[in-house]
C-alpha cells in the first residue's frame, strides 16, 4: 500500500497555488532572536539554558537577591502572526495584500524581504518580539503599544473602503490574526461586517475566514467569548476556521466552561473530545488544532486527526505554528481532504522548524516526500 504522504506529494504536484489570492492581516512586528546563556566559555562560545524549566529555576534562585542573565540574539526577522503566516504562503507565489503595523509613516526595512507577490499596506507602526528560545518552547516578550493604533478608521484611511471592497471580493482567504494583541480587532470585525460584507458579492463557493487568537489568557473572558461569537456572523459568506495550538484550545474550552476545570488544567481531556467540543459550541465551519507532534481539525461533523514530523531541537520554534496555519490553509485552498490539509500544515512547520524558513512549493512537495520515505 502506498504510503498516503506519498501520494499527498502526487496530488500536491498536479496543483497550482500561483491561482490563488489572499488578504491576511493586521499586526506585524520585527522579532529577535534570542538564546538565554548558561555557561560563558570566551567571546564567541557559550552553552545555552536549553528548557523553560531551567530558566524558570534560574529566576526562582534570584528571588529576594538579585541575578544577571545574558541574553545572546541571533537574528532579527519578520515577526508578528500575520506577517509571518504570509510570507510563508508567499513562497507559492499566490497573490497576497498584507495590511498591518508594518512601520508608520514608513514601512520599516524588515519587510523589504517579502515576495515580489505581497502588496503591503501599513496602517500603524510596528510591535517589538524579544523571542527567547529553548528547545522545549519559547518565551515572547513582546513591546506592542503602536498596535493600539491598528483600528477600521486606520484601516480605511490607508487602504480605503472601495480599494477593501475590491480586494476581498476576489480572494480565496481572508485571514485575521493575532487577535489577543490587538484591542481593537473585534471592533474591527464588527465594522467589517457592517460595513465592508454587505458590499462583497455572492460566491458560488464560499472564500474561508481563518482566524487565529494567538494565547488569548492575557484577554478578559467576556472579550473572548464576545470575539468568538462574532465569528459565526462571518459564516453567511465565508468559510470560517478557527486555528488554535493545544494551551489556546484548553484556554478556550475553559474560558466556555466546556469540561470541568480540573480536567482542563491537567489537560486530560482527548484531542478529538477537545476538538468536537469546540466545534459544536461555536458553530463555525472548523476548529483546527495543532499541538507538538500532531493536529486534528473538525469539518462537517467529521473529526481527524494526523501525526506530525517532530522533531525534539529545532533550530527555530518562533513561528512554527503560524507555518502550520499557512500550510492547513494552503491544503484547504488547493481543494485537499481535512487530513491531507493537516499533513500539509505539519510538513510546513516541520520543514520552517528544521531549516529557519519556509519552503517553496517544491520543498514542502520534496519534504513530504522525505517524511514519507523515512529520511527526515
Amino acid at each position: 500500500m502506498v504510503d498516503k504522504r506519498l501520494l499527498l506529494a502526487q496530488k500536491l504536484r498536479k496543483k497550482d497555488p500561483s491561482n490563488l489570492k489572499m488578504v491576511i492581516g493586521f499586526d506585524g512586528f520585527v522579532d529577535e532572536i534570542i538564546h538565554v546563556i548558561d555557561k560563558r566559555m570566551d567571546s564567541e562560545n557559550y552553552s545555552r539554558i536549553d528548557t523553560i524549566d531551567a530558566f524558570a529555576k534560574r529566576i526562582e534562585k534570584a528571588s529576594g537577591l538579585s541575578t544577571n542573565i545574558e541574553l545572546q540574539p541571533i537574528n532579527k526577522k519578520i515577526g508578528g502572526n500575520g506577517p509571518i503566516m504570509c510570507n510563508a504562503l508567499s513562497k507559492h507565489n499566490s497573490s497576497i495584500t498584507y495590511i498591518g503595523s508594518l512601520g508608520f509613516p514608513t514601512i520599516d526595512d524588515v519587510f523589504s524581504t517579502m515576495e515580489d507577490n505581497v502588496k503591503l499596506y501599513s496602517i500603524a507602526n510596528i510591535g517589538h518580539t524579544d523571542a527567547l528560545e529553548f528547545f522545549d518552547g519559547k518565551l515572547l516578550l513582546g513591546k506592542m503599544t503602536s498596535l493600539n493604533n491598528v483600528t477600521y478608521e486606520n484601516l480605511i484611511k490607508s487602504v480605503g473602503l472601495e480599494k477593501l471592497v475590491e480586494i476581498l471580493s476576489e480572494v480565496n482567504l481572508f485571514a485575521t490574526v493575532n487577535w489577543s494583541m490587538l484591542p481593537h480587532m473585534t471592533n474591527m470585525w464588527k465594522e467589517i461586517l457592517i460595513n465592508v460584507i454587505p458590499l462583497l458579492p455572492r460566491r458560488e463557493k464560499k472564500p474561508y475566514f481563518f482566524v487565529d487568537l494567538a494565547d488569548p489568557e492575557k484577554r478578559e473572558n467576556s472579550d473572548i467569548k464576545e470575539a468568538l461569537e462574532l465569528l459565526k456572523e462571518f459564516s453567511d459568506y465565508f468559510f470560517v476556521v478557527l486555528g488554535l495550538n493545544k494551551k489556546e484550545a484548553y484556554d478556550i474550552a475553559n474560558v466556555l466552561e466546556l469540561f470541568d476545570s480540573a480536567s482542563l488544567e491537567n489537560m486530560q481531556v482527548s484531542m478529538e473530545d477537545l476538538n468536537v467540543a469546540l466545534y459544536e459550541c461555536l458553530k463555525i465551519e472548523s476548529i483546527v488544532i495543532h499541538p507538538l507532534d500532531r493536529s486534528s481539525t473538525v469539518i462537517k461533523n467529521v473529526y481527524v486527526e494526523e501525526l506530525g514530523p517532530y522533531i525534539a531541537k529545532p533550530k527555530l520554534t518562533t513561528g512554527a505554528g503560524d507555518n502550520f496555519n499557512a500550510g492547513f490553509m494552503l491544503g484547504l485552498l488547493l481543494g485537499l481532504k481535512p487530513k491531507e490539509a493537516l499533513l500539509t500544515g505539519m510538513a510546513t512547520s516541520g520543514y520552517y522548524v528544521r531549516n529557519a524558513k519556509s519552503p517553496n512549493y517544491r520543498e514542502l512537495v520534496y519534504f513530504i516526500e522525505e517524511w514519507a520515505l523515512g529520511n527526515i
